[in-house]
């Protein structure tokens, strides 16, 4: 059977989902081996004060793909068949904790999948849970190192989600709410204190790792919203920096940017091709030149058919309707004989349904 993920990945802003911790006071009490090892950074001792930056010894995957390693020095994909939480049954583990060959974390956006995955339950289990089965998994399957660098990382982690519930938390200004221009600058100013919150968080390295395609793709969501606000461009210079600003994205999120673009305006070709279409035929003439298969054509083509086909059966019920005498009968009677005349027009259970739609449209 396949194992169905959970997605923990958000764009543009991320949910906060640990308003109660802060610090690492709720896992730094549980035992850890008490020699740190040289190369390991050091966590945070007082749970009043910001975590300190994990030490760059952490090895950096690459941006946009991670390393596979062996089984040893990697996280199990799945948590077996009885998982802590409930709502973690028959999934798979998002993320993943892995060191490289000298024993080291090796920094990724697997590496926040895996916190988020695990941070996700807090509500059907303690915080204390969730953390917990963090690192036991990071004790289990980790060299000490990496292990110690694993949770000095959620500490800053948990820290920053703490923090960045007060930019989450800001509200806007009721009377201008619905300004798109007000809008677009509050949006700006919020994205700007959480990569500022990053950055004093977080090392340049596990901050790229962490955060680096989302803030790439906000800033690109934030420039094409701003552009299309521009009154002063034509649709043409719209579109021309749209397609620059795609073409600075990292390759995955281009590839992925370009792919749903291209796919957007297919369909609207697509549909235009139906829209404006003379007769049904025409309609699968100009889709099958657009590149739809065979199959598809012929269904579209039947369906236009069949609907060209009700329009012209609806005329004639509605003409017969008008034109029949009901005068002198009450609502009960009057709505029986419409009834028989749909049955009459239209044999078909779904056209008699589009009609009955069609008639309450017109009244």
């Amino acid at each position: 059977m396949t194992r169905r993920p959970i997605t923990t990945r958000r764009w543009l802003v991320p949910g906060a989902v640990l308003a109660l911790m802060a610090g690492s006071a709720l896992w730094w009490g549980q035992d850890l081996p008490s020699q740190l090892p040289e190369h390991a950074s050091t966590p945070a001792t007082s749970s009043t004060s910001a975590p300190e930056k994990v030490a760059n010894t952490a090895a950096i995957a690459p941006f946009e793909q991670s390393n596979r390693l062996p089984a040893e020095h990697r996280t199990p994909p799945t948590l077996g068949t009885d998982p802590f939480a409930p709502s973690l049954q028959g999934t798979d583990i998002d993320g993943a904790l892995q060191a490289d060959a000298s024993g080291h974390l090796i920094l990724g956006l697997e590496v926040r999948d895996f916190f988020d995955y695990f941070l996700n339950t807090v509500g059907e289990v303690s915080p204390e849970t969730a953390i917990g089965q963090i690192q036991q998994m990071a004790l289990q399957h980790l060299p000490e190192t990496a292990a110690r660098e694993a949770m000095a990382l959620l500490d800053q982690y948990l820290a920053y989600k703490q923090s960045s519930l007060t930019v989450m938390q800001t509200e806007l200004d009721p009377s201008r709410q619905h300004d798109p221009d007000y809008q677009l600058t509050a949006l700006g100013n919020a994205l700007a204190q959480l990569k500022g919150l990053r950055q004093d968080t977080f090392e340049s390295e596990a901050r790229k790792a962490f955060f680096g395609l989302e803030e790439a793709y906000s800033e690109y969501t934030l420039a094409t919203l701003a552009i299309q606000q521009r009154p002063d461009l034509t649709n043409e210079g719209k579109q021309a920096l749209l397609d620059w600003h795609r073409s600075q994205l990292p390759e995955s999120l281009r590839t992925t940017e370009q792919r749903l673009h291209d796919s957007t305006l297919v369909h609207q070709q697509r549909v235009m091709a139906v829209k404006s279409a003379p007769s049904p035929e025409a309609a699968g003439q100009r889709l099958s030149d657009l590149g739809l298969d065979r199959e598809s054509v012929e269904g579209v083509v039947g369906y236009l058919q069949q609907r060209q086909a009700f329009d012209q059966r609806f005329q004639n019920f509605d003409q017969t309707l008008q034109d029949g005498t009901t005068a002198g009968l009450v609502d009960a009677e009057r709505q029986q004989h419409r009834e028989q005349l749909l049955q009459q027009h239209f044999p078909d259970e779904q056209e008699q349904t589009w009609a009955r739609l069609k008639l309450l449209d017109q009244s």
